[in-house]
């Protein structure tokens, strides 16, 4: 806004000028207040020069009553005070040289831009006016024609300058002017510079970052386009690269306590360890003051060029705050003669070296100052002048104190970094000269040939020599040249170290060519950096720590992509690089290990027959067969006796053969599961399970009919008894009254005490129809079986929805509603079958079959019913294991309960496998006797006998 409104004020004035008539006069409108160097005299071509030797405009009070005054400057800066003798030196040096402009000597004209926009501007008009009043788009001197302007310090005094001069097609080569936007060519056309443009610090800046893995810096930037792009252009290549900017503050060029102060608490408080700062060591300086009143440590700072060697920075106290510094600085050179040209000014020349000098040795070379100031000091302290005051002035400056024993930065050579792009700048204008000076008519780059004269050249003559210049610089051999103004983007990666005495050093660990390709751009040692903190080793910069292999990033609301939780991958899923976004789903054969850093295959389980389990089952299935079979050979063994006879032996058989079939069916449901090995273990068992309840069921269907006969014979019985009671009192009553009743009597009596079991012995179903009711109903089963097996069969299949960590192998039935069937249908057996042994429990006799098959049955409904929790419990092979325990259990239960007793008689009481033990046993209290299921069905061939015997003894 500056500028502008000064260029406004320049056009008015212009149109002023252009108003007046011929007889008007010129009427001076301000008078600037400029303090340089100036050597025009007999001089062929003058150099222009701006350099800002303070670093801000003095305090004005802003009094409009009178007329306006230009401000001074105050704060001299050592470190731009020695550019500015760079300058002298460099042109000095042109003029001793043979072979650089020999016929030619170079003039200067040097302006103190004061670090600000405003005496830029004065100065530039000033240079271009030709005289110290500057009067606008008029070329006022008669001297020697201007060359080029050096300058003007920083970005924004070069981009003031530089819209000035670019309209006037004067050349302007910058020092240290870095900032991006001076690359366009359309704004600025006759700007260029010979140190780096920030395009290439701010990829550096960027690199280095990366390089050492920070995610989470800070970033300060100094309140000029100087700062403003350059660390606009390190944003967007970090963010890009998925680094996170914990904070950004600006540093006011008006310095103000309470920004400075708050800036300073920002940086304290933030999390970030890295800073990156884009700022000229006079505007960052008040900060550094600050952070170390607030003893800010551990923090890493990215220096730019500006301040990365900077004095004005680098004061002894900084080394807790600033030590491991890193930064980048423009090429260093060593200029010989230089350090002899500082140290040999002469204090009385300029007014600028004058001041230096008192600034310097804090003193004065004015004497009659000097007299005044120690009178006051004098006064003040007694009231009365000593003699030795009166006659010593205090604080006069001698003008021969030894510079060469300060150690001051302004004669420190030994970082020539930006005193080094002065004396390029020097030379690229002296060699542009040369070239135009030795111009061979008719081979000249202008119309027609031509070519331009030293001594009244137009600016935009210079111009293309200028930008089109290639040299190598003295003593360093560096080739110098320009593209589109700019030249290679080469620096010195800097590390602040303290050496053994405690100074803080410069050290060189690494170098950026922005020219290389992308890859070997940065080459840096890292073991060779020297860091800010208690360890000593690279400082780490994160918002969040890394992600490690196995979880992935859940950004935070609300914060930056840097900002993230670690979350582990859920089951079946996996993360195999750090920081990953997502996890990755296993794919259908495989999970996620215990880390979910890798897919690993599923574990292949079934119930095989090598493990320890399957040949359990395999000894004790085994073993259930054999027994099975040895009843069966104990049962042939004694075929004939009544044990035998008397339980049908053919049904006996076919239930033992049908445990045996329950017995081998877990063999089936061993191993991996095959279509063949899945059709047949269920439909074994199934059949099995139905042969054997059907045989059982025909069994007990008998014992329940006679045990029903029976009960109704008993009524009966019991009748006939109370019936012949009755007629033997009437015979008794009758014999009373004559005639002879004893045979009537005992005739009647016998038939009440006859058996009531006698009717009862003829069976309505005969062991056909027991043997038929066996296989009808094993038939329906088989029946069932079949179709279940042709329509919908049971299939292996790969269950992976049970267990994630595994692939179960087991058999699909097929149809859950035909697997129901067919085993409801077996519970419907087992159900007829208890409940006709249920009712027949109570026939009587020395061996109680009925009472066997109740308590097998009950076994098995234990079994099974103590089966169904426990299989839908288990998962994988234990439920087919499971399911082998509870066939088995029901098996031996079924076994043992019915055909153990037998056993029993058959091989251990012998004695008791007789026709006699199968008969009744004694009578009842109620007088009667009871049928048994082995007795009856011998019994009905006794019972005509008995009543024979009793009518032959009436």
């Amino acid at each position: 806004m500056e500028v502008g409104r000064r260029l406004l004020g320049f056009c008015a004035l212009f149109c002023f000028f252009g108003g007046l008539s011929a007889e008007s006069t010129c009427k001076l409108k301000a008078k600037f207040n400029l303090s340089g160097y100036k050597d025009v005299v007999k001089k062929k071509v003058v150099v222009g020069g701006m350099f800002p030797v303070h670093r801000r405009l003095a305090s004005i009070d802003g009094n409009t009553s009178r007329l306006p005054v230009s401000s001074g400057c105050e704060g001299f800066n050592f470190r731009t005070f020695r550019w500015t003798q760079t300058m002298l030196f460099a042109i000095d040096e042109i003029n001793r040289a043979p072979d650089l402009l020999p016929n030619t000597d170079l003039g200067y004209v040097i302006y103190d831009s004061c670090f600000t926009i405003s005496k830029a501007v004065e100065g530039t008009l000033t240079y271009l006016t030709g005289q110290d009043e500057a009067v606008p788009n008029y070329r006022c001197g008669t001297g020697a024609p201007l060359a080029a302007l050096v300058g003007a310090g920083g970005s924004d005094l070069s981009i003031a300058t530089a819209r000035i001069l670019g309209l006037y097609h004067f050349p302007q080569v910058s020092y240290s002017s870095t900032c991006s936007a001076l690359q366009s060519k359309f704004q600025f056309p006759t700007f260029l510079r010979t140190i780096p443009n920030d395009v290439h610090q701010s990829a550096a800046m960027a690199q280095l970052v990366l390089h050492f893995g920070w995610t989470w810096v800070g970033t300060i930037a100094a309140e000029d386009d100087y700062g403003k792009y350059g660390i606009k252009a390190f944003k967007e290549q970090v963010e890009e690269a998925g680094v996170c900017i914990s904070f950004s503050e600006t540093l006011p060029k008006v310095s103000s306590r309470e920004d400075i102060q708050r800036i300073a608490e920002t940086v304290a408080q933030a999390t970030s360890r890295i800073i990156v700062v884009f700022s000229s060591d006079v505007d960052l300086s008040p900060l550094v003051l600050e952070l170390l009143r607030h003893n800010v440590t551990n923090r890493t700072w990215i220096a730019s060029e500006a301040w990365v060697t900077s004095a004005l920075i680098n004061q002894p106290a900084v080394n807790s705050v600033l030590g491991g510094t890193l930064g980048f600085g423009v090429k260093r050179a060593e200029i010989p003669g230089l350090q002899r040209h500082l140290l040999d000014v002469d204090p009385y020349a300029n007014g600028l070296t004058e001041e230096f000098w008192e600034t310097l040795f804090n003193c004065t070379l004015d004497s009659g100052k000097a007299a005044v100031l120690t009178k006051h000091r004098a006064t003040g302290a007694n009231g009365t002048l000593s003699r030795s005051v009166r006659t010593v002035p205090g604080g006069l400056c001698t003008g021969s104190e030894p510079l060469a024993q300060l150690g001051n930065t302004y004669s420190d050579v030994s970082q020539l970094r930006i005193t080094y792009s002065v004396y390029k700048a020097v030379y690229a204008v002296a060699h542009a000269l040369h070239h135009l000076e030795h111009c061979v008519d008719g081979q000249g780059p202008f119309v027609g040939k031509s070519c331009a004269d030293i001594t009244k050249f137009e600016p935009w003559q210079l111009m293309y020599y200028v930008k089109n210049v290639r040299f190598k610089v003295p003593h360093t051999d560096e080739e110098i040249y320009f593209e589109e103004g700019d030249v290679a983007g080469f620096y010195d990666i800097i590390n602040w170290q303290v050496n053994g005495n405690g100074e803080m050093t410069y050290v060189t660990v690494g170098s950026y060519n922005g020219s290389a390709a992308p890859e070997d751009r940065m080459r840096i040692v890292n073991d060779s950096i020297v860091w800010n903190n208690e360890a000593l080793e690279t400082p780490r910069s994160v918002c969040s720590e890394n992600c490690e292999p196995g979880t992935r990033k859940g950004i935070r609301q609300g914060e930056p992509v840097c900002c993230f939780d670690c979350i582990p991958c859920a089951d079946g899923e996996i993360s195999n690089s750090t920081n990953a976004r997502a996890c990755i789903v296993c794919s259908y054969e495989e999970w996620s290990n215990e880390a979910h850093d890798a897919c690993v295959s599923k574990i292949i389980e079934f119930l095989a027959f090598g493990e320890p389990l399957g040949i359990t089952l395999i000894a004790i299935a085994a073993f259930g067969a054999l027994a099975t079979i040895g009843v069966g050979v104990v049962f042939v063994a004694h075929i004939g006796t009544p044990l035998v006879k008397a339980n049908d032996a053919l049904l006996s058989f076919s239930l033992l053969f049908s445990l045996v079939v329950t017995f081998l069916c877990p063999v089936v449901f061993l191993g991996k599961p095959r279509h063949w090995s899945c059709m047949t273990s269920q439909v074994a068992l199934a059949l099995g399970f139905a042969l054997c309840l059907s045989s059982i069921m025909g069994k007990t269907a008998v014992l329940m009919l006679r045990a029903r006969a029976l009960k109704a014979e008993r009524a009966r019985a019991k009748a006939a008894a109370k019936a012949a009671k009755l007629a033997a009192a009437e015979a008794a009553q009758a014999a009373a009254d004559g005639g002879s009743p004893d045979v009537i009597a005992t005739s009647a009596f016998h038939h009440a005490e006859a058996k009531p079991w006698a009717n009862a012995g003829v069976d309505s179903l005969t062991r056909g129809h027991q043997r038929a009711i066996a296989a009808v109903a094993t038939l329906i089963q088989a029946v069932a079986c079949t179709v279940w097996l042709i329509l919908i069969p049971p299939h292996p299949v790969e269950n992976t929805s049970t267990q994630n960590i595994k692939i179960i192998l087991e058999c699909d039935e097929g149809s859950v509603v035909f697997i129901c069937c067919i085993f409801a249908y077996d519970i419907l057996l087992a159900l007829l079958a208890f409940v006709f042994a249920f009712i027949a429990r109570k026939l009587e006799d020395h061996f109680s079959e009925a009472k066997c098959v109740t308590f097998g049955m009950l076994v098995f409904f234990i079994v099974w019913i103590s089966f169904v929790p426990a299989y839908l419990s288990t998962r994988g092979k234990f439920m087919v294991a499971v399911q082998i325990f509870a066939i088995l259990a029901s098996s031996f239960g079924l076994l043992t309960c019915i055909f153990l007793p037998k056993c029993y008689v058959l091989l251990v009481k012998p004695e008791r496998n007789t026709e006699e033990m199968m008969r009744p046993r004694s009578k009842a209290r109620d007088g009667t006797s009871t049928g048994t299921s082995a007795s009856l069905a011998t019994a009905a061939t006794e019972v005509h006998a008995t009543t024979a015997s009793t009518h032959l003894d009436d």
